[in-house]
């Protein structure tokens, strides 16, 4: 019997069974005591190794999609910022939007939380298993302009439209030349009413002509934007100020 267990062991280490490997003990027992039947045990052990299956596909996805740090919706402070809507924004963990091929566009100044809230919906899909991808349009422009240049931008395109939610980081900070705008509307079209574009901006929609140099492309581009969205407008404080803030406060306690 011994013997039969060590070799048991060394089959479960050769396949990597290792949520198998590390139940095994307790789940011998339990059958042992009367406590589970054969059939319940295998199902246990069985049931821990597809879980660990999909906690590393879960892994894998967030870490291909780019994100430029892991933060959920639970992580958001809403308190501090009370122009939003905290429970229409969590609705969105649901993903019922990338169902319904809708995007959300986040406005707002600088550091108010519009990377954060896009960033963590994202992880949700990731998690969902929603292949999700996040991009700055400074880094997305780059990357069309360059595959342009190799005569790869519909291969380009086309693979940026198949992800089902494509975060757009950034765009208004810098403004886009004639070719940018061009190669920006294409992507925007492509992904039209086929997949999810999430957008942070900190241009006011009615702006929009400025960041893309000519109001024809820009109307183009909010019109398939705009057309199935949720428009989030953030209007508080920056996130990075209430950092500072909450330093100063705990170094005058120091003091006190």
């Amino acid at each position: 019997m011994q013997n039969h267990y060590h070799k048991l062991i060394n089959n479960l280490e050769a396949l990597d069974l290792r949520m198998f490997r590390a139940h095994i003990d307790t789940t011998i027992d339990a059958v042992t005591k009367g406590e589970k039947d054969i059939v319940q045990a295998l199902y246990d052990l069985t049931a821990y190794e597809v879980k660990l299956k999909e906690e590393r596909a879960i892994v894998s996805c967030v870490n291909v999609a780019n994100f430029p740090f892991i933060k959920t919706l639970d992580d958001f402070d809403f308190s501090f910022q009370p122009s939003l809507n905290k429970e229409d924004l969590l609705k969105h963990k649901y993903l019922r939007f990338v169902e319904n091929k809708e995007n959300i566009l986040f406005i707002g100044s600088p550091g108010t939380g519009k990377t954060h809230l896009a960033t963590a919906i994202g992880i949700e899909a990731a998690k969902q298993r929603k292949s999700a991808y996040f991009i700055t349009s400074h880094d997305l422009v780059l990357q069309l302009k360059k595959a342009h240049l190799e005569n790869r931008l519909e291969t380009r395109v086309k693979h940026l439209a198949r992800y089902r939610v494509l975060i757009i980081d950034e765009v208004g900070y810098l403004p886009f030349d004639t070719e940018s705008s061009n190669l920006f509307f294409q992507l925007i079209a492509k992904r039209y009413e086929k997949n999810s574009t999430i957008i942070t901006t900190n241009k006011p929609l009615s702006r929009w002509n400025e960041i893309f140099g000519d109001p024809t492309i820009a109307n183009a581009i909010l019109d398939r934007l705009l057309h199935h969205s949720h428009v989030v407008n953030i209007v508080g404080r920056s996130y990075r100020i209430k950092d500072k803030i909450e330093t100063l406060k705990d170094q005058s306690r120091v003091y006190e």
